[in-house]
């Protein structure tokens, strides 16, 4: 009997040391997992970001060796935009469906044909289809729905941090790669710049194959935050991608949030990827600036834009996000609309302060609008996203062809600079129109409902 207390009390003292371990390591084992999978989906996306930087460095090229006009060329740029954004929904629905490495995988491939092949083109419909067709379809399954299915995923606490960090790997990617293709471009040729993406993006299809993981419940720990005691299940398995996809559409299109925040990120494409991501470069070469000093100011935005991006998603884990939306599409109006003044043979100090500020606002906007995604349409939440992120490749295809056009016709860019200053702050009033999830509207409520 003397010894059965000892004994109970030492069984007692292993469990409760088990115990305290366990409570130990899975959180420690699901936060070292979730940001080891976090490097891994930046990784990939700065991989896919590759092609898209090289639009606006092989826009001259192009035309002195074919002598397509800015107009046609622009058109290959639209398509590859609009597909860019209409595949992103149905990839996230895929994503369900398939997985996460699967998808991104694939795209990744498509990526590295459609730039391969490129170098094989003798006529404008081929620029279409390689750098449109091709190319827009692998990253738009890399878009930023990607961003959100992942982080929904992985992720419950610092979740707008990391979509701000893949945000702006993505969007640093496409501008820190201009001075190199600029730089392969002039020592070279262009081919040479669409082979070294092509490359790049293959790089990183067997990384994606081995460490990417759909969900943490693959590997049996939690998402970064989550209640260790309950794993999180593995995302169910859709029977239609599609269906999906158009189900989620159907239902979100019902509501006015929605359409404010397609709206707004519309105009965020088009003031964004569609006309400085575009035309920055020939814009700046009209004014006799080199083409390889226009690439290396665009890469300064990148750079900045992954300070102003991760900033972004610090804040909106803590401050409404319909009025920072509000906020950055006011500064970004206000600096599109000076920037015509600013273009030189030589970068003067008024446009390094243009860089800089344009640069922390480049992709801030997307951490908020993911936020505000998720909390009015819930799980459906990255699918809804995906279509806003469509109406934002619309955005910018509807401007990248208008802006050559524009400078087609009038030999400058001008207008198209000032339009879409005026476009960024109708962006503010729209994102400021947003409610918040069940708050009603005072002109909606009764007399009596005001009164009570």
């Amino acid at each position: 009997m003397a010894f059965r207390p000892l004994s109970a009390r030492r069984n007692f003292s292993h469990h409760g040391l088990v115990t305290l371990l366990e409570d130990r390591v899975k959180p420690a084992r699901s936060q070292h997992l979730a940001w080891a999978a976090a490097a891994v989906a930046l990784v990939a996306i700065v991989g896919a970001a590759g092609f898209r930087a090289t639009p606006g460095v092989l826009i001259d090229p192009l035309q002195q060796e074919f002598g397509w006009s800015r107009g046609t060329i622009s058109l290959a740029v639209s398509v590859n935009l609009v597909l860019y954004g209409l595949t992103s929904p149905f990839a996230a629905a895929l994503m369900e469906r398939f997985g996460m490495r699967r998808v991104v995988s694939g795209a990744l491939l498509l990526v590295a044909a459609g730039s391969g092949l490129t170098v094989f083109m003798s006529a404008s419909w081929q620029l279409v289809l390689c750098w449109g067709l091709l190319v827009g379809l692998g990253t738009g399954s890399m878009a930023l729905a990607f961003v959100a299915t992942f982080t929904n995923r992985w992720f419950v606490r610092h979740r707008g941090l990391v979509t701000g960090v893949l945000t702006a790997g993505g969007a640093a990617g496409q501008l820190v790669f201009l001075p190199l293709l600029a730089s392969l471009v002039q020592s070279y040729d262009w081919r040479i710049a669409a082979l070294t993406v092509a490359g790049a993006a293959l790089l990183v299809v067997p990384l994606v194959l081995w460490l990417l993981r759909d969900s943490p419940a693959d590997i049996g720990t939690t998402a970064y935050g989550a209640d260790p005691d309950e794993p999180v299940a593995a995302p169910p398995v859709q029977t239609g991608a599609a269906r999906r996809a158009l189900g989620a559409l159907r239902d979100a299109a019902r509501t006015r949030t929605f359409w404010l925040l397609a709206g707004g990120f519309a105009i965020c494409g088009a003031t964004t990827n569609g006309l400085v991501g575009t035309h920055f470069i020939p814009a700046a070469h009209d004014h006799g600036m080199p083409t390889t000093t226009a690439a290396g100011l665009l890469a300064l935005v990148g750079i900045f834009d992954i300070a102003g991006t991760i900033l972004s998603g610090w804040l909106t884990d803590r401050f409404d996000p319909r009025r920072l939306l509000g906020i950055y599409y006011a500064l970004r109006g206000l600096s599109l609309m000076i920037l015509p003044g600013l273009f030189a043979a030589d970068p003067h100090p008024s446009m390094l302060v243009f860089i800089l500020f344009y640069g922390l606002d480049w992709v801030a906007t997307v951490p908020p609008t993911i936020a505000l995604c998720r909390r009015h349409f819930g799980e459906s939440g990255p699918i809804v996203f995906g279509w806003v992120f469509a109406a934002h490749q619309f955005g910018a295809a509807g401007i990248a062809l208008v802006a050559g056009v524009v400078r087609d016709s009038s030999g400058s860019y001008s207008a198209a600079f000032y339009g879409a200053g005026l476009l960024s702050l109708a962006a503010t009033a729209m994102s400021l129109a947003i409610v918040r999830p069940g708050v009603p509207r005072r002109w909606r409520l009764t007399p009596d409902a005001v009164r009570s």
